[in-house]
């Protein structure tokens, strides 16, 4: 009798037990859902606005320059895509460690990551405008531009490198800042500097008629501005980190760098996909399909902003709820990601499917049959992609978040490099310009199943790490 009464005791504590645990999940998962409704929408916002540094440049040049303009612009948007991401490996990186050590209340390692991750930027991002300096005549000659664009994609390229420390800089100040528990201060930050970017690039292009010059100086302003809505936060004392005097370790750098490095691989993917395939376009349909391509190219950059908006919003709260050892919060976080990553995906897909041709005319100032022809089919081919972009970028997130790089490493390769390069020649050797229109959705669901299988890899030794642990 005496053990019946014991094993009775024993199983009324389990199920407290369990019933405590249940109630206390869905107040933790209605925090964690709240925390992310927060987080990304304003990190999507901002990342919205930042993208349209770029669309409103191919709006007015469409406007002003014709063709030709667009062919320059889309010549030169590479290299910006290195410089953003550039800027964001290291604030992503650098963001990541801070987030971990100030959730361990270790405020030493908070401020040693931000010491460092601010002496990174400093020094890649001279490099960018020594090169602006010395060397942008021959990179336009690299990139392709023929004589027709070759001034004017000279300029875009000088003054966007010469213009690479305060892109770099704000990226940094925007990253710490969202980790440090202030998404809305960032996301305003952004948001000013992107309109700021709008209303000079019409000045600068229409009222003083400053060409190509006006466009890319209005784009270079935007961080400075962007910087000067963060400065409030750092004059009134309510940042929690700052520059100290410490150790700058190799170690260190490593860690940041590799923390941020799928950031940078995913802005540069970007680029290497535009330089790819302007020159295959070239040989193809000339100058006017490469203009066609940078409508296309330019939507998808908005597009996937929208994604890196909600990878760079549940990053801070992946990483803080990792330092704490809350795994629970971190699978419902990944979850509300996919979730609104797949929403997004559908009803952009709809949207440029149904509306194709409108889309192309209003960057089609010359009203071109040739490039109206061109780009209508390749939109509504190109952003089938869109859905298993998302996918690679929001688990590369997730598995960075948790200083477990490697996964996201082999993601972010294959999509930016190792799958895609070889799958622009074959597609482009079968299909010529539909084949190229395929390569986009053909590289990212074959890496989206690459991803799948990793994560599900994962997932398991983590459970049976747990089942270990607990026994």
């Amino acid at each position: 009798m005496e053990t019946f009464f014991s094993a009775m005791q024993t199983f009324g504590r389990r199920q407290m037990i369990r019933i405590y645990r249940e109630e206390f999940s869905v107040k933790n998962d209605k925090n964690c859902l709240k925390d992310f409704i927060r987080y990304s929408s304003l990190n999507v916002l901002g990342m919205l606005g930042l993208s349209c540094y770029i669309l409103a440049d191919t709006f007015f040049i469409s406007k002003a320059l014709g063709a030709n303009g667009l062919t320059a612009l889309n010549l030169a948007i590479p290299v910006y895509s290195f410089i953003h991401g550039s800027g964001l490996m290291i604030g992503i990186g650098g963001g990541i460690k801070y987030a971990i050590s100030k959730s361990q209340e270790n405020k030493k390692a908070a401020n040693q990551a931000f010491t460092t991750a601010f002496l990174l930027t400093a020094l890649v991002s001279s490099f960018f405008f020594l090169t602006g300096i010395a060397g942008s005549g021959r990179l336009t000659g690299i990139l392709g531009a023929d004589a027709a664009v070759f001034d004017m994609t000279k300029t875009y390229l000088r003054v966007i490198l010469l213009f690479a420390p305060m892109f770099m800089m704000n990226n940094l100040l925007l990253a710490f800042v969202r980790n440090d528990g202030a998404p809305q201060r960032s996301m305003a930050a952004m948001l000013i500097g992107s309109f700021s970017n709008i209303v000079l690039d019409y000045v600068f292009m229409f009222p003083l008629n400053m060409g190509i010059l006006g466009a890319v100086l209005a784009t270079g302003l935007a961080p400075v501005i962007s910087m000067l809505v963060l400065s409030p936060y750092f004059f009134k004392g309510q940042n929690q980190f700052a520059l100290k005097k410490c150790p700058v370790t190799r170690h260190l750098c490593l860690m940041i760098l590799s923390g941020g490095l799928p950031s940078l691989i995913t802005e540069v993917s970007s680029g290497i996909v535009i330089i790819l395939f302007n020159l295959l376009i070239l040989g193809l349909e000339g100058n006017v399909g490469v203009a066609a391509y940078g409508v296309i190219a330019n939507l998808s950059l908005v597009v996937i902003s929208i994604y890196t908006g909600i990878a760079q919003g549940i990053q801070p709260l992946l990483s803080q709820n990792y330092g704490a050892g809350n795994t629970s919060n971190m699978r419902s976080v990944l979850r509300y990601a996919l979730i609104t990553m797949a929403a997004i995906s559908i009803s952009v897909y709809a949207f440029v499917y149904l509306g194709a041709e409108p889309i192309t005319a209003v960057f089609n100032s010359e009203q071109n049959p040739l490039l109206q022809e061109i780009a209508v089919p390749g939109l509504r081919i190109y952003f089938t992609g869109c859905l298993f972009a998302g996918f690679n970028i929001i688990l590369c997130a997730y598995f960075t978040s948790m200083e477990f790089a490697l996964p996201a490493h082999i993601i972010s390769f294959l999509r930016g490099f190792i799958v895609l390069i070889p799958m622009a020649f074959l597609l482009s050797a079968i299909g010529k310009i539909v084949g190229i229109w395929c390569t986009f959705p053909a590289t990212e669901l074959l890496v989206a199943v690459i991803g799948g299988i990793c994560f599900f890899l994962f997932a398991k030794k983590q459970k049976n790490r747990g089942a270990d642990s607990s026994s």
